[in-house]
């Protein structure tokens, strides 16, 4: 089976350093969190983020992964440097997928903090380089993607007809300290703000204020990716449909509408059969794309979650990578 997996994560050194003081700050004891020692399970193959050529995949390999779509770790990179970072960042994986046909596509880190400089960085990457769409990590100087200034984003994507992937991370630092920080380790503390909990209940209020703020009307086909079986979201939408109709919302479409519309969700390494049977019962199979959330997650159980699941030949394949194919364009 071709296995097609969406959210891979690599980083660049240079970008990584220049995100770390913002990450320090907003994560008290994110080094904690990271020491061997923590306890953290996501720390065994952090070393293969830098590596986008052999190392990575002999892994894919060893385990099944015909082709992985990269995102660049790019969290709260200060304006003054986003530019020139994010453009050689994205040069170095388009180096990366030329050198390794078939085997590697690429998500556009943006330098968000600069929104016109990212629309005109994505239209590069989508138009020049053959990238399939973008990853944004969470808000931009304390901001989500609705705000006004990030429009020429919202609207490059849409006029590309690429999606975005909203990925995790962390929370302001107000609201974590006020649920994280009281009477917890430094490092329980840190995988509560991140990991555990805090980015993926972050990220489901920034996507539905995506929604509430009527971008998915000014942008009806503008598509988006949520990773760990979509944020808790597929879980909620008969109680956000309830709390909030239309008739207060005044939007065009009910939240169940745009998520089955705008949205495309994946494991993110999440390999529950509980949680896949639910979400093609909610969201429907050909809205699930697979997804390792490598390499803080391992390749290993990628090929047996679809082999053992309960689905048909037919969605199995999808999921492996007909949805990504025809969602990404991928040959």
């Amino acid at each position: 089976m071709r296995i097609v997996t969406i959210e891979e994560q690599w980083s660049d050194p240079a970008l990584s350093a220049a995100s770390m003081p913002s990450m320090t700050e907003l994560v008290p004891g994110i080094e904690a969190m990271f020491d061997p020692g923590a306890g953290m399970p996501y720390t065994e193959r952090v070393h293969l983020l830098t590596d986008i050529g052999a190392a990575r995949i002999a892994d894919m390999d060893r385990n099944g992964i015909t082709t992985q779509v990269l995102s660049c770790n790019n969290m709260f990179l200060p304006a003054e440097v986003a530019p020139a970072l994010t453009t050689a960042a994205n040069n170095t994986v388009a180096e990366a997928v030329a050198a390794h046909p078939g085997r590697f596509a690429a998500f556009a880190t943006l330098p968000t903090a600069v929104p016109d400089a990212a629309a005109r960085e994505l239209h590069r990457c989508v138009s020049e380089l053959g990238f399939v769409g973008t990853t944004i990590m969470g808000r931009t100087d304390g901001e989500f993607l609705d705000r006004p200034r990030f429009d020429p984003i919202l609207s490059a994507a849409s006029e590309l007809r690429v999606p975005i992937y909203l990925h995790p991370a962390p929370p302001p630092l107000a609201v974590s300290d006020a649920n994280y920080a009281d009477g917890l380790s430094p490092v329980v503390s840190a995988s509560m703000r991140m990991p555990a909990w805090g980015w993926h209940q972050e990220t489901a209020v920034h996507f539905l204020h995506l929604i509430l703020a009527g971008v998915l009307d000014r942008y009806p086909d503008l598509q988006f990716i949520l990773g760990h079986w979509g944020e808790f979201i597929p879980f909620y939408l008969d109680r956000l449909d309830e709390a909030m109709p239309q008739r207060m919302t005044k939007l065009d479409r009910s939240f169940r509408e745009y998520f089955h519309d705008n949205v495309f969700i994946t494991p993110s390494g999440m390999f529950g059969q509980a949680q896949l049977r639910y979400c093609v019962d909610t969201v429907g199979v050909d809205r699930i794309i697979h997804a390792v959330d490598f390499p803080y997650v391992g390749n290993e159980g990628a090929v047996s979650f679809l082999a053992e699941s309960h689905l048909s030949d037919q969605d199995k394949d999808k999921i492996a990578h007909a949805n990504a194919d025809n969602l990404l364009g991928l040959r």
